[in-house]
């Protein structure tokens, strides 16, 4: 195959076919062959162009794509976190409150006055001209130590917007600043109360600090619908509901004061722990101590009854300090 030009306006090409074989001629004006030229060209510089672009956005899409991964990857962390903030915020509430029953147990915190306190007692007295009164009877509660809700519910991190993810991460921000100043407010709580105890560790010993019995609290301390009245009354100390014959454990250190009946109380015992503190146990089967017998923390005192003004099979229990009643589950840690 061989090419020429034939004229100045046209190329030529000639292809030979043997030596007796008439050759071929193909004449192709110039301008056509410069137009494929540059139409090739193009058509190469357009797929090179097309080539690149693709190039680009695939790098593109899994740049796209790693970051999408690495967001659902922070959200999902930023849930999870929150979460754990949530559980620590609830485990310092708790600690917060037992510092708190400590602080009045060790008396580092004066107990309210009797107003503010709103005392009840044992011996219900009739409310006279009382209206519409709110009381809420905590019937049925298992004594266990207490739970709290779940405050912080985990969300979803599929399911988390942009606004949604800012404002997660704002509140994780705010319950942090919240943990760092508490936790130092609690430190400092726990350093007084470090000294207090050392100071203060025969007080603690004859401090009541656990339940007399195990059961249920069949009616709280404070005012309350008399079940024998159905009027308003005031009640002086937790009702504990229990198996008849139940083990009744003195709650600290003390000298029996009482033994005797009561045509309301019952069977009661009563025990002076010192410090200006008293507890009285009602409406019991059986006391087995005597006065002035001296008991131990979690000796045993009596057996649950329903001797004397009662409805069922419970134990009356009231705590005085300085002969003001006041709540018993106030110096109550287990």
């Amino acid at each position: 195959m061989s090419q020429s030009n034939n004229s100045s306006d046209s190329y030529t090409i000639v292809i030979f076919r043997g030596s007796t074989a008439k050759p071929l001629r193909f004449s192709f004006p110039r301008s056509i062959v410069r137009r494929a030229l540059i139409l090739g060209v193009c058509l190469i510089l357009a797929d090179l162009a097309l080539l690149s672009h693709y190039v680009i956005r695939t790098g593109e899409v899994w740049e796209l794509q790693a970051l999408r991964e690495e967001m659902l990857s922070a959200r999902e962390q930023t849930a999870a976190f929150s979460t754990a903030v949530g559980d620590l915020k609830r485990r310092l509430l708790t600690m917060k409150e037992v510092n708190q029953r400590l602080r009045v147990m060790l008396g580092i915190q004066e107990i309210k006055s009797p107003d503010l306190l709103n005392g009840r007692g044992g011996d219900e007295t009739p409310i006279e001209g009382s209206k519409a009164i709110d009381v809420t009877e905590p019937v049925g509660n298992k004594v266990e130590p207490e739970q709290k809700p779940d405050q912080n519910p985990q969300t979803s991190s599929s399911t988390l917007g942009p606004s949604e993810e800012n404002g997660l991460a704002f509140r994780v921000k705010q319950e942090l600043a919240w943990l760092d100043n508490e936790a130092a407010i609690q430190e400092q709580s726990l350093e007084e109360l470090t000294v207090a105890a050392e100071k203060r560790s025969s007080r603690w010993a004859a401090t009541p600090s656990v339940w007399p019995v195990k059961g249920w609290v069949t009616s709280g301390f404070g005012p309350r619908i008399s079940p024998f009245t159905d009027k308003p009354a005031m009640h002086d100390g937790i009702d504990i509901g229990a198996a008849p014959n139940t083990p009744v454990h003195a709650p600290a250190a003390g000298r029996v004061t009482v033994v005797g009946f009561d045509p309301k109380m019952g069977n009661l015992v009563n025990l002076d722990h010192g410090y200006g503190i008293q507890t009285q146990y009602g409406h019991m089967a059986k006391a087995l101590v005597k006065i002035g017998q001296r008991v131990k923390r979690g000796d045993v005192i009596g057996l649950i009854g329903s001797s004397g003004h009662s409805t069922g099979p419970h134990l009356h229990y009231m705590v005085k300090v300085n002969s003001q009643a006041v709540n018993p589950q106030q110096y109550i840690l287990d």
